[in-house]
């Protein structure tokens, strides 16, 4: 029976991919949807649900064939994060949160650590948390306040770190700071979750996205091996920044999977509900609300395969389509989930009902790694900075367009 929302982008994967998908959605079907409501009851860590997705391979369809992953391209990795939006947030967020974790330490640890850590973090015996947002910056990289300081063979930490998902769980903390000799040098350190001087808060109680907690992370004096450092000094602000634009085509992903789910229920209960002597989605204002959520939702999973395409190919402007799907995404998921609550009435405002857990979810996509407007920005930037050497319009005359 085919979907509502075609699988016309499932064509462009190999067979293998498009074999982990199916294994996805048979999955999702079996488990993760039915379970889906349980996970979003309570802000605990899922680890069902964590560990389903580890033996099934979609954990480590992040990570390298070398270590023991799958080595996916974020043209399949979005499809993944999709289909699971679709139902759970917390799972999606599992297998876009392992991605976020880990990649500056796959980019950047040493061989012996790479050897040691990513075959693990790959099958889920171990997780990695990401700390990089702090209570004065987030998206601002450079207005970060950790501080590492070279002591002999070791480093030492100070600072606080808040928001991070899985501090509570994770083995392992990629921490970013400023060198206290270079505060223009960003380092990316590798800290063991039993450090001394590592202190990890309760879980910080959230609006949504419950079975992902998060927690702040206070390191005082913090002494970690110099042999845990991520590549280079210096090379934090870019393994971070390479890590956020993956994660910003997660959240899109994530933000489509979840409209897509919603106008699913809406159209479901639209067939169902009888108002005025005809089925609900009989009438044509309803019609008309079904048709704007559903081409809008094709024209954004368009950008957003665009934007991972663009990654892929090591594109240079990949970080500015990833901003732009970041944007378009989120913003049009959290109005397509409202709507399609609003279609569904009362009962969409009950709490066993699946779209109030959708809308409580689709507020954080349009926060979490940049806010819609630190994307607007970013990207408004970019295009005015490209203009003065682009080429001109062919209908503006020669000389300042301020002569007219």
């Amino acid at each position: 029976m085919s979907r509502l929302f075609g699988d016309h982008y499932l064509n462009k994967l190999t067979a293998d991919e498009q074999k982990l998908i199916a294994r996805l959605r048979s999955l999702c079907d079996s488990d993760i949807g039915p379970n889906a409501a349980k996970v979003g009851g309570e802000d605990v860590f899922a680890w069902d649900t964590f560990r389903l997705l580890a033996d099934n391979g979609i954990i480590a369809s992040a990570f390298p064939r070398a270590y023991g992953g799958a080595g996916s391209r974020q043209a399949v990795r979005i499809r993944i994060i999709e289909e699971l939006g679709r139902v759970c947030s917390a799972a999606a967020s599992m297998v876009t949160g392992a991605d976020l974790s880990a990649r500056a330490i796959v980019a950047g640890a040493s061989d012996k650590l790479q050897a040691s850590l990513v075959p693990r973090l790959a099958s889920g015996d171990i997780q990695a948390a990401f700390g990089l947002t702090e209570p004065g910056a987030g998206s601002d990289v450079r207005s970060l306040k950790t501080t590492m300081e070279r002591a002999g063979d070791d480093y030492i930490i100070n600072g606080e770190k808040k928001f991070i998902t899985r501090a509570g769980t994770a083995d392992w903390l990629v921490i970013v700071g400023r060198a206290t000799d270079d505060r223009s040098k960003f380092i990316a350190m590798l800290v063991p979750r039993d450090t001394e001087g590592v202190t990890i808060s309760p879980t910080t109680g959230k609006l949504g996205w419950y079975g992902v907690p998060i927690a702040s992370i206070h390191l005082e004096n913090a002494r970690v091996p110099a042999n845990h450092r991520l590549g280079q000094e210096g090379d934090g602000f870019s393994l971070a920044q390479d890590a956020l634009v993956r994660a910003r085509i997660g959240h899109a992903a994530m933000a489509l999977g979840r409209a897509i789910g919603a106008v699913e229920i809406a159209a479901a209960y639209a067939c169902d509900r009888d108002l005025f002597g005809k089925p609900l989605g009989g009438h044509q204002g309803v019609q008309w609300m079904f048709a704007e959520m559903a081409t809008q939702i094709e024209a954004a999973r368009a950008l957003v395969a665009l934007a991972a395409e663009k990654y892929d190919d090591n594109d240079p402007d990949g970080p500015i389509y990833a901003s732009m799907a970041k944007l378009h995404a989120t913003d049009l998921g959290m109005k397509v989930v409202t709507d399609a609550l609003q279609l569904t009435g009362g009962r969409g405002y009950l709490k066993d009902f699946p779209l109030e857990r959708f809308f409580r979810d689709a507020k954080l996509n349009q926060i979490g790694e940049g806010s819609s407007e630190v994307h607007k920005t970013l990207i408004g930037r970019d295009l005015i900075r490209r203009t003065p050497g682009a080429e001109r319009h062919p209908c503006l005359n020669q000389g300042p367009v301020t002569d007219y």
